[in-house]
């Protein structure tokens, strides 16, 4: 997750992830105590709370991959994403808090003092040793640049070295007779969004795509052992079901309820907020339903003693087994009945609805698909697989769809020239983006140019998405107190430069120069492609090239004047990246003469060391 998007939705996150959680934990923990005693069972509030810390943390992997498959929009899913990931650590280090009150007892104030204290440290400590995890990592990770394998390995063992550590801190660490703990939870997560927002810039080119891979079915694989581990778990309890059942029940109504009563709260107090737009009333009763738990209740349930008891607990099943049912029971209802209707609940919600250069781009994408269709029979007429009557029939069904697909766009958008426009820009974007990404693989410009640029093309496209007027300049973002923050972050982890300021300068507007010169070329060629056909509107694309006719004009104006006044040290800039794209030039020539079996693995080592020596 990206600092920037942590940014915008600051207050609605923390209010979800902190005051939202504590408002689940302490919902469940006295309605729940309420509602056990209606059935009979004499739970102590101590034993409830606990649950409550346990079961409020949401699971993210599961809810994500659901809001992706059935198109919830952008914000929404950042903002569930920021919930899940930060209320882990906040369920975690209170979870901790009333474990050690049933462990040690309840002292009055002194307790209250001391669970404040401690929840603080855990959080502020966990953060603040994530931070420097994460930038100790991100570094080690620029050292083996080029080490495929080593970079991965890097990536596995941040997350397993910064919680061994946090642990054995949390362990060790005593200041003034006081015992500070600090979360491993926050502490991995921070390492993690540290590696995902400075340490993914610093891996080689070719890792990034094998890393999201990697790191997909790593999170599959720990979901999938976690739930074998569920299972196991659940069979091997000595309460018995016909016991569980109804305290099973009572719990998912209460959770269910509780989800509900935490998420209208916290939303409506961040909805107070003037500087974050409003979350509508339906993406509020999204958040409430489709809040699943997963792996992080499952660990937390394995921490409590085996032989954990209190005074009044005259059960003979113990409070682990006791709550590892009803955790287990809530999990399972998540999983079958909320993660099945999620989809549902989308579309009756109408958060799937199409936003208007979506609902553009699909009638004229199924346009597009029918010339396909109709240029691709020909092919087969032609080539003789199929004969001439079939040949007839397939081009007028083709033909037949591709006008009414035509009419009813025409119908459904009246005034389409701006839809057409801002999907005409969304393409230029991503196609700036692609080639911005290249041209750092070919080591033309460093991070820094490249954060900047990326960061300004990401901006287009949410606003452009969100039909929101362009930025006039980055300020608003950098004037934030995270961004000043990031900007502090990169001036001291960033990849050190040999350029002057002039000379970064140069690049960034040479930079600007390749991509709008690559979009200017590449809408000409559009001009003569089947692409046409969805951005046919003449005025949207003449307005499209006016805009990038000016900015490469600008950029020439610039770079000449940078040149005019720099011209030495601009010329040595221009002289070191020559050489740097020579020599990447070189090694992708050989790995194509390779690639190809044009010259043997012998010929491709002894060159490639032949090269590097030289």
């Amino acid at each position: 997750m990206k600092i920037r998007n942590i940014q915008e939705n600051k207050f609605a996150i923390s209010m979800l992830a902190i005051v939202g959680l504590l408002i689940s934990t302490f919902f469940i923990g006295y309605v729940g105590r309420w509602a056990f005693g209606l059935l009979g069972f004499d739970i102590p509030l101590l034993v409830t709370l606990l649950f409550g810390a346990i079961i409020s943390a949401t699971d993210p992997v599961a809810v994500l991959s659901l809001f992706k498959e059935y198109g919830a929009p952008r914000r929404l899913t950042l903002i569930f994403e920021g919930e899940s990931l930060f209320n882990d650590g906040t369920a975690f280090a209170i979870f901790l808090v009333f474990l050690e009150v049933m462990l040690h007892g309840f002292h009055g104030t002194t307790t209250v003092l001391q669970g404040i204290f401690a929840f603080f440290t855990m959080i502020v400590g966990g953060g603040l040793f994530g931070l420097l995890m994460g930038f100790l990592f991100s570094k080690l990770i620029e050292w083996v640049k080029g080490h495929e394998h080593l970079e991965i390995t890097l990536t596995l063992l941040v997350a397993h070295f910064t919680f061994l550590l946090a642990e054995l801190i949390s362990e060790e660490l005593v200041i003034n007779s006081y015992h500070i703990q600090i979360s491993s939870i926050i502490a991995t997560l921070v390492s993690s969004i540290v590696m995902g927002n400075f340490g993914r810039y610093k891996m080689s080119a070719g890792v990034e795509e094998y890393m999201e891979k990697f790191w997909s079915y790593f999170a599959f694989l720990a979901n999938s052992l976690v739930f074998i581990l569920m299972g196991l778990l659940f069979t091997s309890l000595s309460i018995a079901l016909h016991v569980a059942i109804l305290p099973i029940l009572i719990t998912i109504i209460v959770v269910v309820v509780a989800r509900a009563v935490s998420v209208y709260c916290s939303i409506g107090m961040a909805n107070l907020n003037q500087s974050e737009e409003d979350i509508p009333v339906n993406w509020q009763h999204l958040l409430s339903w489709g809040s699943l738990r997963g792996a992080i209740a499952v660990i937390m349930v394995m921490l409590i003693p085996d032989d954990l008891s209190l005074p009044n607990w005259n059960y003979e099943f113990t409070i682990k087994e006791f709550i590892t049912a009803i955790t287990i029971g809530s999990i399972y209802f998540t999983l079958i009945i909320k993660a099945t209707t999620i989809g549902k609940v989308i579309h009756w919600l109408n958060i799937d609805t199409l936003l208007p250069h979506e609902r553009m781009s699909y009638f004229k994408s199924k346009a597009l698909i029918y010339q396909s269709l109709n240029a691709r029979t020909k092919e087969l007429f032609e080539h003789q697989y199929i004969n001439e009557a079939q040949y007839k029939s397939l081009t007028e069904e083709h033909q037949a769809l591709y006008q009414n697909i035509c009419r009813q766009c025409n119908e459904k958008n009246k005034d389409s020239s701006h839809v057409v426009e801002n999907m005409l820009r969304i393409y230029t974007l991503a196609l700036q983006k692609r080639e911005l990404k290249e041209i750092f693989r070919r080591a033309e410009i460093n991070e820094n140019i490249y954060k900047k640029n990326l960061l300004i093309l990401e901006t287009q496209t949410e606003r452009i998405e969100q039909d929101r007027p362009q930025l006039e300049s980055l300020n608003t973002y950098l004037d934030s107190w995270v961004g000043k923050i990031n900007l502090i972050i990169k001036r001291f982890f960033s990849s050190s430069s040999n350029l002057s300021e002039t000379q970064e300068l140069y690049l960034y507007y040479r930079t600007q120069y390749k991509l709008v010169s690559k979009v200017i070329d590449d809408l000409a060629l559009i001009k003569k492609s089947p692409l046409i056909e969805i951005f046919d509107d003449p005025k949207a694309f003449q307005n499209v090239e006016n805009i990038y006719q000016y900015l490469q004009s600008k950029t020439v104006q610039q770079m000449a004047d940078e040149i005019k006044s720099n011209k030495d040290l601009v010329d040595e800039m221009n002289a070191q990246s020559a050489k740097a794209l020579l020599s990447i030039t070189q090694a992708d020539t050989l790995k194509d003469l390779h690639k190809h079996e044009i010259i043997s693995s012998k010929l491709y080592v002894l060159l490639k060391k032949e090269f590097n020596d030289a």
